[in-house]
This record gives C-alpha cells, structure tokens and sequence, in this order.
C-alpha cells in the first residue's frame, strides 16, 4: 500500500491533529538515523502536583502506514479508567515507529526504528520524565505491526520489559526465506535469524518465564492476523512460558472495536 511505504519525512507526524486530555506531542533527536523523531506522550492526572511520584509506562506501537498520533485515542482509555479508579496512574508513550518497520532496523541501515526505540527512545523518556526506569514498570504493547513490532522487541529484549500486549499482530518466521524473502530486512542469514521472534524466544526462554507477562489477542474475523498469532499462542504454550491469550468472536482488523470491547 502507498501510504505503508517506508520514506526519510516519515519520522514527525504533520500536521498534528487535537490530542486527547494529558497527551502532548514532541521530537527528540534519534542519533542512529540523524534525524528528528515524534512522539505522543500521556501523563496522568497527578503528573504535575505530586512532583516527587515517578510513575509506570505503556510504550504503545502504532500499525502500518500510522505515525505517533494514530493510536492516541487508548490515552483516552487509559485516562477515563484512572479517573474511574478502576486502572492505575501511569505514563503512556506513542512512538513513531515508521510506516512499515516492524520495529526492526532495516538491512541497508536507513531506518532503525528497533535502535531508536531501544536504545534512545526509552533512555530520553527515563531521562525526561519521572518514570520508574525499571523494566517491572515497563509494558510494551500494540496493535497489528505494534503488535508484531513490541513482540519483535520483547522476544529480543525481554530483560528492558515486565510486559507484552500483542494484539492482532503478524508473528513470523522471519528467518525462514522459503515463504518469502525479507526486502526490508534483507538476506544475510545471521541478521535474519537474529530478528525471527520465535529463536528469540527459544534463546531467551529462561528469562521470559520468568520475568515477562505476556498478553495475545486476535479477532476471529481477522483471517490475515488469526493464523500466525495463534502459531504464536501455540509456541508460547509449547515452550511453558505463562500467559493469557483470547480471541474476540467476530471482530475484525480493528483496534478501536478491540479496546472498547466492541465487535
């Protein structure tokens, strides 16, 4: 699709459309592309009076063809469940993960969008805000490519977070070349298998039963989505590792629906 096409004016959203209630946007400097980044940012409602309160996060992935504002209505969420007291107080960050990255840095080395949310995204929002910087106050969660994107990182990195929310996201066997080559990632072997989720889980298996909680979900009517998360479900109950899963009856490829609990 056009709009999911990967180009260098993709990284700030414009122009920025009304926010919801304690979201606010802004850029940082992403050194690994040398260039400016967005994102969104919700900081909830004691955020400015109890100044000495350092607060859990939500990194929240985007899908495919989306930027840092896509998916800011779950801040909206978020915000009405704590004034409810039925959720929390905690930080929500939206990143701009690119169009179509997966959250993984490509092969020719333009877009390292798995670098920058790693290695710079999440030091700036430790730095920048008062955040408990401890992976136990760390969630990483998204819809479609959000979804595969946080799987992607979690899988690899799962001593930077306490928790994974997929939902409704592809995961595939990226290393695994006879049903497809990988044109974004590209051919050398090594980097292949270093960024196929499921050896990620293999090699880090340990560590992710013991320290990750993990959440999938998927609409039965999302027939391009269905097959690999439940391949996904079924790695995860293979290999031992806790975790919930459920499939919305009815729902299709929409992550409205999903958060409102619609179909």
């Amino acid at each position: 699709k056009a709009n999911q096409t990967n180009t260098d004016d993709m990284w700030v959203a414009s122009p920025i459309p009304a926010l919801p209630t304690g979201v606010t946007h802004h850029i940082f400097r992403s050194e690994s592309m040398k260039r400016e980044v967005g994102y969104c940012i919700y900081l909830p409602p004691s955020y400015a009076t109890d100044t000495e309160r350092r607060y859990p996060v939500i990194y929240h992935l985007h899908g495919a063809g989306g930027n840092e504002t896509r998916s800011v209505y779950s801040a909206g969420v978020l915000h009405e469940g704590i004034l409810a007291g039925k959720l929390p107080e905690m930080i929500m960050v939206f990143p701009n993960g690119g169009r179509s990255t997966m959250y993984q840095d490509s092969g020719d080395g333009r877009f390292m969008a798995e670098t920058m949310m790693i290695k710079e995204l999440i030091p700036h929002i430790d730095s920048t805000y008062r955040t408990i910087a401890d992976r136990r106050a760390r969630c990483i969660e998204g819809f479609s490519m959000g979804g595969r994107g946080s799987t992607n990182l979690a899988m690899k990195y799962p001593e930077m977070f306490g928790s994974l929310f997929n939902q409704s996201g592809n995961v595939y066997h990226v290393s695994d070349v006879s049903k497809a080559p990988n044109t974004y990632l590209g051919s050398d072997p090594e980097r292949l298998k270093a960024n196929d989720a499921y050896l990620n889980l293999t090699k880090n298996l340990d560590y992710i039963k013991a320290n990750l909680r993990i959440q999938v979900a998927c609409g039965t009517s999302d027939p391009d989505h269905l097959g690999t998360v439940r391949e996904y479900h079924a790695a995860l109950t293979a290999a031992g590792v806790p975790h919930s899963y459920f499939e919305v009856e009815g729902l299709d490829h929409n992550q409205k629906k999903m958060i409102e609990g619609r179909k």
